[in-house]
């Protein structure tokens, strides 16, 4: 069985840190005979020691049980890459910006690839005042409907959740422009540039 942490990895973190041996044990409140064993690979700590050792080496867990940093190079984000998924048992819409490893209902979900819109899954974009009214002439009984609208630009992500039997259509602020995507539950994901 591997190990759920090695001790090559806490060493390396504790000394990144400058942290003494000592120290980390008295943070974690155990020895430091302890932590010399666990970095010597003679020992491994308790599994209910993981949580607190990554708190005192300031690193998540999964880092610590990885052994690598998860590095953020991003930490604005950037909300031109947003994903949608869509759970097939709950209808549950999820979005991330970026790739992302995403599950609802026990099932891990793909990513939904856009299409442009075209035919039957046109829209009608119509300026009311300051704000577009979007809608799509679309079935939308409970086998066969428009599951979300979602206007998405470079500062915000709108998304309305739709629902059977309901209309399909909705209202974005036209200061917003962007892309507009939407879901149908049977052909999938489309995208229409605003």
């Amino acid at each position: 069985m591997d190990a759920y942490v090695t001790g090559q990895t806490i060493r390396l973190l504790r000394e990144s840190k400058g942290i003494t041996q000592a120290a980390l044990a008295q943070m974690i409140g155990v020895t430091d005979k302890a932590i010399s064993k666990w970095e010597t690979g003679k020992g491994l700590p308790d599994v209910t020691l993981v949580e607190p050792l990554a708190a005192a080496l300031q690193v998540s867990v999964m880092e610590l049980m990885k052994g690598q940093p998860i590095l953020n190079r991003n930490p604005g984000g950037n909300l031109l890459r947003t994903r949608f998924y869509v759970c097939p048992l709950c209808g549950n819409v999820i979005h991330s910006v970026g790739e992302a490893a995403i599950s609802c209902c026990g099932i891990a979900l793909p990513p939904l690839e856009a299409e442009e819109a075209e035919g039957e899954h046109s829209l009608q974009i119509e300026n009311v005042e300051d704000e577009y009214f979007v809608s799509i002439d679309h079935p939308m009984t409970k086998q066969h409907f428009i599951s979300f609208m979602a206007l998405v630009n470079w500062e915000r992500v709108q998304l309305v959740k739709l629902y059977p039997e309901s209309d399909p259509q909705t209202r974005f602020p036209r200061r917003c422009k962007g892309t507009l995507y939407y879901c149908c539950n049977h052909h999938g994901l489309f995208k229409k540039r605003l």
